[in-house]
Parts: C-alpha cells; structure tokens; sequence
C-alpha cells in the first residue's frame, strides 16, 4: 500500500445554510473522524488542514448563479495544490471534507497531472446544472455538472484546464432506484448503478467490474468520492438531506473497499456527514470504522457495526 496521507478540507461553501443565520455544520467533519482517531488507525502521516475562506452570501440571490463562487474557485485551487503535491510524491490522500464541492480540488489537481476518472459514491448525482434547473446555487449539489464543465466558467474552467472529467470517464454508486437523474444519466452515457443494482449484483462483484472499467490504458488513474448520504438514514441520519432507501454499511464497506484498494486509485475524499446532526457520535464511529475498514490489510469478520464512541 502507498502511504496514506490524511488532509483536512473542511469548507462548508457548498451548501444551503440549515436555517437563516446559521451555517452548514460539515465543516465539523473532519475534526469529528479525528476524534475517533482516524489518523492513527489508518497509520496515516499528518497531511495538515486547508482553510477554507468564510462562508459568506453576501447579498446572493437565486438567478445569481453559484454563491461563494469567488471563495469556491480560491479554495478549489488551493486544496488543488496540496492534493496535487501528494499524488505527485507517490502517496495517497485521505481528503476529509466538508462539503462535496472540495471534489472540485481533487479533479482539477488530476486533471493539471492527467486524465483521471471518478467513482463517485453518492446518494445523489449532484448534477445540478443550468440546463436542468432553474435552482442553481449550492456547489455542494452541483460539483459533478461543474467538473464536467456544465455551468458558469469561473468554476468550470479554473486555468484554463476544463472538463476536470469526461462524461465517460465516470462511474456513479448509490443514487436511489427512483432519482430523477438517472434518465440524464443515461442519455449522456454516464455509468450509474442505483441502490438496488448494487444489490441485485453485489457490492464486490459490482466493483471489481468499475476498477476493471477503469484501469485502463487511456486513464492515467481515478479519485474515489464518498458522501455520507449514499448511507441509509437508519444509519447515517446526520447528512443534508437524508433520504431513505441508502446502503447499509455492510453494502458500503465491500464496495468502497474494493475501489480504494486498486493500484490504480490516487485518492479518496470523505463529505457531507454533520457532528451538528450526530449528538452522540455514533455516526461518526461509524464512517470512520468504515473508512478504516476500507485500507485494512484483512477483512473484518463479520458484519460492520455502529460503535459507541
């Protein structure tokens, strides 16, 4: 295994706020997995923090486009730089968000090394765009119509550099059996497997398939993007927006396991999750045994379970 690196991201820049006045709570994330000492179980050097500039609206309104556009395009090139330092040296980071607009930082650093691909685990596609909207807003629902180059050009052509992806380079898990997006999906021939595929094929099985799909020639690797919300809120109820219907953790853990563990993978990103929604810490415990579980040198025997922290 490559060593592990573990960088903190924790901009919430992405998201709605929960309630006027207030601020999303992601940027908690990574303090949170800290706690249940992520660092030290994965055996992880210290890879430090990038701050994120304010969250700040100002006077943004809907029609405006994408708010904290200016501070999302600052800091998707700052966390660029540092992600980009580490894959260049050969080693991997374990990037803890946050909110999922910080995967703008991992594809534009690939995309200034190569052409990557995504497999993105995700309860939902966040292929927000102008062309299938008319809410445009939250880059944290957005990031991956921006990564493809689909919305304003200060954040989908940073140095000149868009589409940090091609349509075809991506693999998506998680949707639910009934998102609205899988029909855009399939018109632009992005890979896509719902919930229930995942089941109906299996979680390895269906894996193994994506890092074959995706270790080829033409691909100098991939980034693995993992939201907290592809989780069933009977088991992760401290996300955004929660919808029912998720993996469960024994369901997630082959299948992210599996990816990270390619040749192949040059990083993994960690989103969404809310300490301000998770009061005893269970959830926490449990994205972060996840995580863990995903590098460890042997399987777990039996299934993985939430832990009291």
């Amino acid at each position: 295994m490559r060593t592990l690196v573990v960088l903190d991201a924790p901009s919430n820049l992405g998201l709605r706020p929960p309630a006027p006045g207030t601020v999303p709570g992601c940027y908690k994330l990574a303090g949170a997995l800290r706690e249940q000492r992520i660092v030290q179980r994965l055996g992880a050097l210290e890879g430090g923090v990038v701050v994120p500039p304010r969250y700040d609206r100002g006077d943004w309104q809907e029609g405006d486009g994408v708010f904290n556009a200016a501070a999302l395009a600052r800091y998707t090139r700052t966390l660029a730089d540092r992600i980009e330092g580490h894959v260049r040296a050969g080693e991997f980071p374990v990037v803890l968000g946050g909110d999922c607009s910080i995967q703008l930082g991992a594809t534009l650093a690939l995309r200034r090394i190569g052409r990557y691909g995504l497999a993105a685990i995700d309860g939902s596609a966040d292929f927000r765009h102008p062309g299938n909207s008319d809410r445009i807003g939250a880059a944290g629902g957005e990031e991956l119509a921006l990564s493809t180059g689909r919305g304003q050009a200060d954040l989908t052509d940073l140095e000149g550099l868009g589409p940090y992806l091609k349509d075809e380079d991506i693999r998506l898990f998680g949707m639910r059996d009934q998102d609205e997006d899988r029909t855009e999906m399939a018109a632009l021939k992005i890979s896509n497997a719902t919930v229930g595929e995942i089941r109906e094929w299996g979680p390895a099985e269906i894996a193994r398939a994506v890092v074959q799909s995706l270790e080829i020639p033409v691909l100098d690797g991939f980034w693995v993007h993992l939201d907290a919300d592809v989780l069933d809120p009977s088991v992760m109820p401290a996300v955004d927006s929660p919808d029912e219907g998720g993996l469960l953790p024994d369901e997630l853990a082959p299948l992210l396991r599996t990816l990270v563990r390619s040749p192949r993978c040059a990083g993994l990103n960690v989103t969404i999750y809310d300490p301000d929604l998770d009061p005893d810490g269970t959830a926490g415990a449990l994205l972060t045994d996840l995580v863990v579980g995903a590098f460890a040198e042997t399987r777990p025997e039996g299934p993985v379970t939430l832990r009291t922290p």
